[in-house]
Order: C-alpha cells, then sequence, then structure tokens
C-alpha cells in the first residue's frame, strides 16, 4: 500500500474503537459473489483476487473501526439459480455488510429483487447489461455499478466504425444470453440514430463450438465492419473462424475481448488488430494504478491478469463502499450505506479514476462515456488504440455529469 492510501483508510477510524480490551473484534462480513469457474471464469476470478487485496490492506490499517474485513465467497458458475441461491445465503443468512457480484446479466437480473426487496447494497463491478439499471425503483434502490453500462460501449463502437471509419455496413455477432440481448438492442439503437441497420445479425449459443458459417454469411452480406457481443472463449472461437476464412474485416467488442481468455483461445495472431473498449490499461503512467497492479500480481500470483477491466473496477468498488460504511458508521449496510455512497462527502483516488460524487440518489451509474478508452491488440498485448491516447493516459478522466 502507498503511504497516503494508508493514510486515507486509517484517517477514516481514527480515534474510534470497536471492541474492549483483550476482547476479540467481531468481523464485518463483506460478500461476494462471481463466476469463479465456466467461461466467465477469468472474470471471476480477477473480481476475487482484487477484493482479497482491498480487504486485505484495509485491515493492515485496522478494518473497519478496528474490527477486521472478512470476505464471504461464492462461485454462481454464470448460472441464475446459483446465484439467486448464493445472493440469499449471503444476505439471509451470513448478514453481510454489502455485497459485490455479477458478471453475467442473466444471473443479476434473477437476483435484483433479493437485494432490493431485503434492502441490501449491492455494488456490480463487472456486469454491464444495460438492463441491469435501466428501471430504478423508487429511490433509487439498493443496486449500485461501478462498471460502464453496454449502452456506453455500443455508442463507443458505432462512433468509432460509422462516424470515424465511415464503414456503414456492419455485420453483429450475438450470443443468445441477456447479455447478447443488451449488446444487440444498445448497438440497433445507435446505428438507428444514423439511419442504419446491420446487413447481418447471427444469434449463437455460448460454448459454440464453431462460427465459421455465420462468418461466411457476413462477409456474403458484404460487412465492412464486425461487432462481436460475447464472453471471452466465444471471441476467441469467432477470432479464430475470421482467421480461417483469411476475412480482414475490422473486428469489433465490448471489454470481454481484453481477457486472458480470448488469447489464450485465439492466439495473437487471430486477435492482432481487434479492437475493444476498456476503463484502464497497463500502464506506468498512473502511480496509483501502478502500485495497484504490483500489488495485485503479488498477490494473485498470476503471470497474466484475467480482466484488469474488472480487477481494477472492483478494487475501487471496495473502497467506495468502505468510504460509505465509515460515513454511514453503520456497520449492517443497509439504508446508511444507500444513503452514504449517494451523497459520498470525500473523493477518493481510485485505481480507475478519482471518483467525486460518483452516486446520486437518481443515478447509481458511476461511469461516462468520456472514462471509456478505445484499445487494440498488437503483439498479444492490450494497448490505446491511438497514440494521443497513451500520451494522455496519465490523465484523470472523471464522471461528467
Amino acid at each position: 500500500m502507498t503511504r497516503r492510501l494508508r493514510w486515507t483508510v486509517a484517517l477514516l477510524g481514527a480515534g474510534l474503537c470497536a471492541t474492549g480490551w483483550g476482547q476479540p473484534a467481531a468481523p464485518v462480513k463483506v460478500g461476494l459473489i462471481a463466476p469463479l469457474s465456466g467461461g466467465s471464469s477469468d472474470l471471476g476470478q480477477s473480481m476475487r483476487h482484487a477484493a482479497e487485496l482491498a480487504v486485505k490492506e484495509i485491515n493492515a490499517v485496522g478494518g473497519y473501526l478496528g474490527r477486521p474485513l472478512e470476505l464471504v465467497v461464492r462461485d454462481d458458475q454464470s448460472d441464475p439459480q446459483q446465484g439467486r441461491q448464493a445472493a440469499q445465503e449471503l444476505v439471509q443468512q451470513e448478514k453481510v455488510a454489502f455485497t459485490l457480484g455479477f458478471c453475467d446479466t442473466e444471473v443479476t437480473m434473477q437476483v435484483l429483487e433479493i437485494f432490493q426487496s431485503q434492502r441490501h447494497v449491492l455494488m456490480v463491478p463487472c456486469d454491464q447489461g444495460t438492463a441491469v439499471m435501466a428501471r430504478p425503483p423508487a429511490g433509487g434502490g439498493y443496486v449500485f455499478r461501478l462498471a460502464p453500462p453496454d449502452e456506453l460501449t455500443a455508442r463507443v463502437l458505432v462512433g468509432e466504425i460509422v462516424d470515424r471509419r465511415k464503414l456503414r455496413k456492419v455485420a453483429v455477432l450475438a450470443d443468445r444470453t441477456a447479455h447478447g440481448d443488451s449488446g444487440l438492442k444498445d448497438l440497433g439503437e445507435e446505428l438507428a440514430q444514423r439511419e442504419l441497420k446491420p446487413v447481418y445479425v447471427a444469434r449463437f449459443d455460448r460454448g459454440v463450438k464453431s462460427l465459421a458459417e455465420e462468418m461466411r454469411q457476413a462477409r456474403a452480406a458484404g460487412s465492412e465492419a464486425l461487432i462481436v457481443w460475447a464472453r471471452a472463449p466465444d471471441q476467441a472461437t469467432a477470432l479464430r473462424a475470421r482467421s480461417e476464412l483469411r476475412w480482414a474485416v475490422p473486428y469489433f467488442a465490448p471489454p470481454t475481448l481484453a481477457s486472458r481468455k480470448a488469447l489464450e483461445g485465439a492466439g495473437a495472431a487471430a486477435l492482432e488488430g481487434a479492437v475493444m473498449t476498456q476503463t484502464v490499461h497497463l500502464d506506468a503512467a498512473n502511480e496509483r494504478r501502478a502500485t495497484f497492479l504490483t500489488s495485485y500480481f503479488a498477490h494473485s500470483g498470476e503471470k497474466r491478469i484475467g480482466s484488469l477491466t474488472v480487477a481494477a473496477q472492483t478494487y475501487d468498488a471496495v473502497y467506495l463502499l468502505m468510504s460509505g460504511l465509515f460515513q454511514s458508521r453503520s456497520p449492517e449496510g443497509g439504508e446508511p450505506l444507500k444513503r452514504a455512497l449517494e451523497n459520498l462527502e470525500k473523493p477518493h483516488r481510485g485505481v480507475v479514476t478519482t471518483y467525486e460524487r460518483p452516486y446520486t440518489a437518481r443515478d447509481h451509474e458511476a461511469y461516462s462515456i468520456n472514462m471509456l478508452w478505445l484499445s487494440v491488440w498488437r503483439g498479444g498485448e492490450v494497448q490505446f488504440l491511438y497514440p494521443i491516447d497513451a500520451q494522455r493516459a496519465s490523465v484523470i478522466r472523471r464522471k461528467e455529469f
């Protein structure tokens, strides 16, 4: 931890003590539900490692007013029923103060009512499905997100393809999940604003073995650009099919394309030149970011991070939630934590950005479109698409209202 970070956490609890002399402090339980196995496991494991790191750092400087944090973890296996069971266990049995969770939109949508009905704060640092936050309950509800929604990703990608590159014939391949539904809807709306529609659309099941026929049909439709909306393993399947056809069509995708499983499944050659959005990059221009990366790799033991974006967002989410907990002076979370998050009094200098009033009572989305970068695979590494962005990497992009 940096000296600044140690002081930030220590000052939050200065002058207060949660236990008497000689009595062990009861832990404050923190819940985490993620796909630790299955096709989204690279995202889930990044969530887990980042949350563990944040909890370890906070405990090293006193935890919550002398009480250690205890991370209670569940694997949802990208399955809605598993996710629902895990949510009920953490909220109703484990009595965690708050929960971080979910990468798969179909899982998230199945559990939202549990957190709302129990007045329990859920922070979503991974799932980007627009529908997750599309119809908030009266008062804003108890669900907060620290990840850019799909609608922002769609705006950035279509803006790059149509507005900047002047390509008008766009093909879309999307998996048959709520995640794919979300992407297809958002992309369709962005294209419609430009009086366009996809020249070809294909849906496919997760874990599909080949997408060669879909690629042939997309090429036959005269596609000038291809957008694939899917998890990393299926991104790899699409990339291999494009490579086998020797079709050099520009390839675009959401942040899942930057995951380790995409590289492992497709190989660097097939990935070369593929473009995606990101909120953070592997770079040393930002001291806070460099410190996080060093600590993350030391903690996880990984040689290559599963998803830098998800790890950074999860790490920041833990600290934001703890800021809210300290401000509310309520270790049980619930309504006091919700109100604190909607009115955070102090900015937090995180890995992705500096969060200054990221939420309000009417807005539980932490990111705005200016906070997304366009990235590209080059030589087996994710880099800034445009050199000017690399030069500006040290400039903090903050939420616009």
